[in-house]
């Protein structure tokens, strides 16, 4: 399926939820479940009891507000919001991210795989707060630029500006990194 069809599938899938089709919702849930799940465990520093709760928020805020969905954004973007949203509710701003994680896609032995996450954790604690959320949700959760300034509710400037800093920043805490097989 290509990435047109997809997108037209999904589409298909939100208008009928939003119409009250329970079965169409329901497979939204299935697809973007996994996403949303890890990335606010990553939020939520490996909290994921919390993190399920979050999640389980964010798609209850998705089925009661799905009617009013323009889609201005992707759906992927719009639900990423509403998962800060019911974090921002839960506590008045944003937690630090100091122990997430980005995904590594390190084909290396498990105890080279877990030295790498040990020093990108040490790199991310490093980071104002801004900047680890906006590398969370840039590279951790692939949105781009604009959407994760969508979600955060930050201007785009200011996500590309903490996007940068953060990545000049981890490359120097990370350099070690750089030329190992």
């Amino acid at each position: 399926m290509t990435s047109g069809d997809a997108a037209a599938t999904e589409s298909r899938l939100v208008a009928l939820a939003a119409s009250g089709d329970r079965a169409a919702f329901a497979t939204l849930v299935q697809a973007h479940q996994g996403y949303l799940r890890k990335l606010l465990g990553r939020v939520c520093r490996g909290d994921q009891g919390r993190a399920d709760d979050l999640a389980q928020e964010a798609f209850l805020r998705a089925w009661r507000a799905l009617p009013g969905f323009r889609g201005e954004a992707r759906f992927r973007t719009w639900l990423t919001r509403l998962a800060y949203s019911a974090l921002a509710a839960e506590r008045p701003s944003l937690p630090p991210a100091e122990d997430a994680a980005l995904p590594a896609d390190v084909e290396a032995d498990t105890s080279r795989h877990a030295d790498w996450h040990i020093d990108l954790d040490r790199a991310l604690a490093t980071l104002s707060e801004a900047q680890r959320h906006a590398v969370l949700l840039c590279y951790g959760a692939d949105l781009s630029h604009a959407e994760a300034a969508q979600v955060l509710g930050w201007p785009l400037g200011t996500v590309k500006t903490q996007v940068l800093r953060a990545r000049a920043r981890l490359r120097e805490q990370l350099q070690a990194w750089e030329n190992t097989p």
